[in-house]
């Protein structure tokens, strides 16, 4: 089994020189119409195993996990590596609010969660995050109320995080997109059609193009990767 896609990241992540803010990798599944949910919001098993493989894979390569509320509260992902060989990344959840329920099964990570969320924060909602072991870092917020991303990247920097791995939602990525503040970009597609809900919405501003760089199978899916222009 080949996996040119680890490769080629492992390449980009040892050359990246050291910034401001970490090293970002988007990465998200889709059909061959561009879908990475169901209509009504509904998380949707796209990848294929061997593709599941690449992709923790890919976490483990990666300092930190980023994902945000939206995913939380759709998916209730676990943030780990479990298809894989290698470490936990460290998982991070933009959570403007601090809407992450207690039951969420990221609690039961190994690693302790961390949560950006938007200045101020609540005393009531950091308190019950904290009381699990959780760690609130606050940011200023942007102009639409959400987290201030550039202002959360420089804070994950200055915990010690190199790189970091976003997988969604769609509107966390359209907004790392929007921003120009992703470095590497991997698409999974699956020979599917879903008709649901699209990864990016179109017609709300140009985003940067991809330059693609490589591509390779994996089992039914085709895996694509390279750097924003």
């Amino acid at each position: 089994m080949s996996d040119d896609v680890l490769k080629a990241t492992e390449a980009r992540l040892s050359a990246a020189a050291p910034t401001d803010r970490p090293f970002i990798t988007i990465s998200y599944a889709q059909s061959l119409d561009g879908s990475i949910a169901l209509g009504d919001g509904r998380p949707l098993a796209l990848s294929s195993p061997p593709s599941l493989f690449r992709t923790h894979a890919l976490r483990a390569r990666h300092d930190g996990l980023l994902v945000g509320i939206g995913t939380i509260l759709a998916d209730d992902p676990q943030l780990t590596v479990r298809h894989a060989a290698g470490p936990n990344p460290q998982p991070i959840v933009l959570d403007t609010d601090l809407r992450t329920p207690r039951a969420a099964r990221l609690f039961a990570h190994p690693r302790p969660p961390w949560f950006v969320a938007g200045r101020p924060v609540a005393p009531a909602r950091r308190a019950p995050l904290a009381g699990v072991g959780a760690q609130v870092f606050e940011v200023d917020r942007g102009p639409e109320g959400d987290v201030d991303l550039r202002a959360a990247l420089g804070l994950l920097a200055q915990h010690g995080l190199r790189s970091v791995l976003v997988e969604g939602g769609a509107r966390v990525m359209r907004s790392f997109l929007a921003e120009r503040l992703v470095d590497w970009i991997v698409i999974t597609l699956a020979p599917v059609f879903v008709a649901g809900k699209p990864a990016l919405a179109t017609g709300e501003g140009l985003l940067p193009e991809v330059r693609l760089l490589g591509w390779e199978p994996s089992g039914p899916d085709l895996i694509l990767w390279g750097e924003l222009e």
